[in-house]
């Protein structure tokens, strides 16, 4: 793995390939059987799920070399990719995004989305705690934790409570 970068706090499964290049952030799980090749780079809480594959090149041949023809893949901060989907290299995976199981992801991933299928099509939202979102209304909120998002124009964002402004310190003096 030498030029690679693993984080700390990582849990990495059997049978896993770092190649030189990967850069993996901090509390990254890696499951079995997984190879995370040169050019792919995990933020930090990424999960990938038991045998999910990642490529590095869009066009592979055996008799060809395109070591020089490596495309960037991202995965962002929280995102999860299930069991045996395939990440085709040159994507962005958004953050927190959710792909699920067997699903073949050929095209950029938005924030929150959950995509399936293949060729994997987002079919809803997910909250920051792997939850899904409702599905109606633009501003929802998720049912286990409470999290409040704004679902507009193909985006999801949440939307952070506003944090209060610290109580005046009155100084009083004692009258005697």
């Amino acid at each position: 793995m030498s030029g690679g970068r693993l984080g700390e706090n990582c849990n990495v499964g059997q049978n896993v390939l770092i190649s030189s290049g990967a850069k993996i952030g901090n509390n990254v799980k890696i499951q079995n059987n997984v190879s995370v090749y040169t050019g792919v780079e995990l933020e930090d809480d990424v999960f990938c799920g038991p045998s999910m594959v990642f490529t590095n090149v869009i066009n592979p041949r055996s008799h060809v070399l395109r070591k020089k023809e490596y495309r960037r893949t991202l995965v962002k901060k929280g995102a999860s990719i299930g069991a045996n989907a395939t990440i085709v290299c040159g994507v962005t995976l958004g953050s927190y995004c959710f792909v699920g199981a067997g699903a073949v992801v050929t095209r950029d991933v938005p924030d929150y989305a959950l995509v399936v299928g293949v060729p994997a099509k987002q079919i809803g939202w997910m909250c920051y705690c792997g939850i899904g979102l409702p599905s109606k209304g633009t501003s929802v909120r998720c049912p286990d934790c409470g999290r409040h998002y704004v679902i507009e124009q193909g985006s999801c964002r949440e939307v952070l409570a506003p944090v209060a402004p610290p109580a005046p310190t009155f100084v009083t003096e004692a009258v005697a």
